[in-house]
């Protein structure tokens, strides 16, 4: 499509940076030339370091609760179908605020800094074309953004039904590498959960029940293998009863020069806990996608930021994730498809 040129920053400069391959110092460019002249962002961000934090442990594993008011707009965002029709898209270019640029990422992707950000940094990756949320196809794409964006950044997947406030138009986002406590907890995980489902010279995939998450873990140096081995499980998992759409998955990646990737899947049972649902003194705002189910779980309102416990996020994260029967299920067939 055609990009209007005023959306775009195209100098000297960030023209050198994409040619020498330099990601990570354009969106440096890119974040610094908006916080100095989007004042949304630079209040936002400004907060983002005065927030309240907690954190508790599981065995194994850290969870983290952040308030965070500025996200009370994504949390709570309407995204059944005649909302979505209903509203313009707000990742579409052309529907951007004035004050917010992009750069442009090859020839279908632009990155923008989100300015409701969790990370100390937060971008989103969003097609040019308004094209619906899913990963399936566009998987190779998110692998290769992980690595141009690998020194510095995690790229993060939410499905159309499970924390995408955006369902309708297909985007990544990014933040700041380790910031998500799985990231340093997931080898810990597989050694003590995991059952290796598939495994040789180029790749080890994993499925781990941790008591609280049903995810799988793919660990691979080279694309082609990952993309086989995720389209494989993509489409067992798909053969299963769920949303029409995809089935229900957030996605956390990284990439390391010596190791390659690292893909996390969360599988999901249903968008929202049932508190979110109830009225007054009952209700809690957390809506889990792929930061919060990571280990870093927003909480837009101080009465509930307050009221979360170990015993609440238990609760709430079992309820989300996928039950332990068809997780079970699940892990014998893609045994079965890798053998």
């Amino acid at each position: 499509m055609k990009v209007p040129d005023k959306k775009i920053l195209n100098d000297v400069e960030v023209r050198s940076l994409i040619s020498n391959n330099d990601y990570t110092s354009a969106t440096d460019y890119l974040f610094n030339s908006q916080i100095n002249s989007w004042e949304l962002m630079k209040k936002n961000y400004a907060a983002l370091k005065n927030i309240q934090t907690k954190s508790f442990w599981f065995e194994g594993f850290k969870l983290k609760v952040q308030f965070n008011p500025e996200r009370i707009k994504s949390t709570s965002a309407e995204v059944d179908e005649n909302s979505v029709k209903s509203r313009e898209c707000f990742l579409c270019i052309e529907n951007l605020p004035e004050e917010q640029k992009a750069i442009l990422i090859g020839n279908d992707f632009v990155m923008l800094c989100n300015p409701y950000p969790i990370f100390p940094q937060h971008f989103t990756f969003s097609s040019l074309n308004h094209q619906p949320q899913m990963i399936l196809e566009s998987f190779s794409e998110f692998l290769e953004m992980s690595k141009l964006l690998s020194p510095r950044y995690t790229l993060v997947y939410n499905g159309p039904a499970c924390g995408a406030s955006a369902p309708d138009h297909l985007h990544f986002q990014a933040g700041t590498k380790n910031f998500i406590p799985i990231e340093d907890d997931i080898q810990q995980l597989k050694n003590d959960f995991g059952k290796i489902v598939q495994e040789d010279e180029f790749i080890t995939t994993s499925y781990i029940d941790d008591g609280l998450r049903k995810l799988i873990f793919i660990e691979s140096t080279e694309q082609e293998e990952i993309e086989k081995s995720f389209r494989t499980i993509y489409k067992a998992y798909e053969r299963h009863p769920g949303e029409k759409f995809e089935p229900m998955m957030n996605l956390v990646c990284s990439y390391d020069e010596e190791f390659g990737w690292s893909v996390i899947i969360f599988l999901r049972s249903k968008h929202r806990p049932e508190c979110f649902y109830k009225n007054d003194f009952d209700r809690i705002l957390i809506s889990p996608a792929a930061i919060d189910l990571g280990g870093v779980v927003v909480t837009p309102r101080e009465e509930d930021f307050k009221r979360v416990d170990e015993e609440l996020l238990q609760k709430i994260f079992r309820e989300v994730s996928l039950d332990r029967q068809t997780f079970s299920v699940l892990t014998k067939e893609v045994k079965n498809e890798f053998r």
